[in-house]
């Protein structure tokens, strides 16, 4: 089976761990099973050809879930999405893997049984919900460990630009530098913008959007792990972004701009003098999620 998953933003701006988008830019797979025991993985790095890529462990998380036998598996993986660039590439391979055991198995779970696998073992739904359903989507975990996550429409006219630079950023070293606590105006700060973005997104309103996309809960910490995220940001509101975000963890960051192929060889060419390398990369909106390529 072939199939594709998009990359994925996390917290949107305000919606910290909650809000995901899903972008047009795609991670694609070919999956079937083989004889137990046996495993073939193509198309990454050799460290990952093995039980502990992403996509392999949550392939058998599903196995698990479904009380089978672990099966043979030969995986190709072909990607656009960078690794360690805060565009969900774990996310990528959490929902392949767990996409690629339900149907070979024969489709027995739903994305809902899906999103629960997936997050559990991300630890967090604002990437792995986009990456399964598309589009924009909050998500909520209970007590009971299920997820509970709501789709939000996203209108065609709201564009956006990855500014994805040469270097790396691990999420573990991205949380390891956030507080334990918040002030309660940085959280009401967040909280309300949260609120206007989903709508934003929905009527394509730059104006709210412009608004709503800002966060006091992780970018101030983060920043500093972004080489020159202060003259790129200014850089980029300059060349006429409506607004601009650390995409999940970073480093990549995200511009709001209604024409980002028109933005995107402008704000290269601002940047072109750093000792970092950075590119633009015009996004649309995925509208739908992990689905079978024929």
């Amino acid at each position: 089976m072939k199939f594709r998953v998009p990359a994925t933003t996390g917290n949107t701006g305000p919606g910290f761990d909650s809000v995901g988008l899903a972008f047009t830019l795609y991670a694609r797979f070919e999956a079937e099973l083989l004889p137990a025991g046996q495993l073939a993985i193509s198309g990454c790095e050799a460290k990952y050809q093995n039980e502990e890529n992403l996509a392999v462990q949550a392939f058998r998380a599903v196995e698990k879930r479904l009380g089978v036998r672990p099966a043979g598996l030969k995986l190709h993986i072909d990607t656009d999405v960078p690794i360690s660039r805060g565009l969900g590439s774990s996310a990528t391979l959490l929902a392949a893997g767990a996409f690629a055991a339900n149907a070979l198995h024969g489709a027995p779970l739903d994305k809902e049984m899906l999103l629960d696998v997936t997050t559990q073992m991300e630890g967090h739904p604002d990437n792995a919900a986009p990456a399964l359903y598309g589009g924009l989507c909050a998500s909520v975990v209970g007590e009971d460990g299920r997820v509970l996550c709501v789709r939000y429409p996203v209108a065609p006219s709201v564009r956006f630009a990855a500014l994805i630079p040469d270097f790396p950023l691990a999420t573990a070293e991205a949380r390891r530098v956030l507080p334990a606590a918040i002030p309660r105006a940085d959280a009401v700060f967040n909280i309300s913008r949260t609120a206007i973005l989903m709508r934003g997104m929905e009527m394509g309103d730059y104006a709210l959007l412009s608004a709503a996309l800002d966060d006091r809960l992780h970018t101030p910490y983060r920043k500093a792990l972004i080489h020159d995220f202060d003259f790129v940001r200014a850089q980029a509101l300059e060349a006429g972004a409506r607004a601009l975000v650390i995409s999940g963890a970073g480093p990549t960051l995200l511009a709001l701009h209604p024409d980002p192929e028109a933005f995107a060889p402008q704000i290269e060419a601002r940047l072109s003098a750093l000792p970092h390398k950075w590119r633009a990369v015009p996004l649309n909106v995925d509208t739908e999620g992990t689905v079978e390529e024929r």
